[in-house]
């Protein structure tokens, strides 16, 4: 089957493949380069980048789960202004497309930098982080469907027509918001696509010396654990808003096999990141679209984007 039948267009960006690397996982950039083809991946998302450099927090900020893996990185990046004067002038030439991340903790930091981002030629859409605390209320922007409203409001006018995805966390657990609601905010306020979802928060303890194993004490689950949790909310989004909507959904969480990547597209997803995926074998990008070309053939679809969404739910 020809490699065609991969293609699929996410917001007006055209894949040639639905895998993406997501953002943390492939260096700033285009590091990745040095170890895969590129060219044979959907497209890269950049680290997310805020206004000011970060250090990021302190170590150890990254360690292995028995089902995945824990980081507390701390968001660590050289700042836009750096990332725009040396990162940019290589974005046309990375060999697939890109997707720039930013992150913040203040409304005009982040539209700042997906300003600056979005002037870039070979940032071909941005990816918001709302996964960050707003330091006037201590939420996080994406749990906050006032404060998600004005933030993407701000955002989407200022990026002119490059399309935004807004990535939204896992866990709206003790809020009267679903991820549905939340969602249907993001598109409303002019996001033109979703990522589902960032990574659950989560803690380790190391039982001999009875201290947290990350410095930060807690940080973000990702991996095979938290795939099925993610496969669900992808499903719930689709089925709630995307569908009608022709909103397109970028699914990340767990995604280390083809199968991974299948389960998401036809819980209604049109394209993939592999994140953790990535740490343990960083050609996992080229070996799931392998897959991905055998399985669209045994379904009988002549296209990938034929089997978004579906699932069959009953007979």
């Amino acid at each position: 089957m020809s490699d065609r039948s991969l293609r699929i267009s996410v917001a007006g960006i055209e894949l040639g493949s639905p895998v993406l690397l997501a953002a943390g996982t492939a260096g700033v950039l285009g590091e990745m380069r040095d170890v895969l083809d590129v060219t044979q991946l959907g497209g890269i998302v950049t680290k997310s980048i805020t206004k000011e450099p970060r250090a990021g927090n302190a170590f150890p900020r990254i360690t292995f789960a028995r089902a995945g893996m824990m980081n507390a990185i701390g968001l660590a990046n050289p700042g836009i202004d750096a990332f725009v004067r040396d990162e940019g002038p290589k974005a046309t030439s990375i060999g697939c497309p890109i997707i720039g991340s930013v992150a913040g903790d203040r409304l005009d930091d982040y539209v700042e930098v997906a300003s600056k981002l979005a002037s870039i030629e070979g940032i071909r859409g941005i990816e918001a982080n709302v996964s960050c605390p707003n330091v006037h209320s201590g939420l996080e922007f994406g749990s906050d469907p006032g404060a998600l409203r004005e933030l993407i409001t701000a955002m989407a006018a200022a990026i002119g027509d490059k399309p935004m995805f807004v990535k939204l966390s896992p866990v709206t657990v003790g809020t009267p918001h679903t991820i549905v609601d939340l969602a249907r905010v993001a598109i409303e306020s002019g996001a033109m696509g979703l990522t589902l979802t960032n990574t659950v928060p989560a803690m380790g303890i190391d039982v001999k010396s009875r201290r947290p194993i990350l410095a930060n004490v807690t940080g973000g689950l990702s991996g095979p654990a938290i795939h099925p949790i993610v496969v669900r909310l992808v499903h719930l989004v689709y089925r709630g808003l995307a569908k009608d909507a022709s909103v397109p959904i970028i699914a990340a969480g767990g995604v280390t096999r083809w199968q991974d990547a299948a389960e998401f597209v036809l819980a209604g997803a049109s394209a993939v990141q592999i994140g953790a995926g990535s740490f343990a074998s960083p050609r996992a990008g080229v070996k799931l679209r392998k897959g991905l070309l055998r399985w669209v053939q045994t379904q009988g679809a002549g296209t990938i984007a034929e089997l978004v969404g579906q699932v069959r739910l009953s007979e």
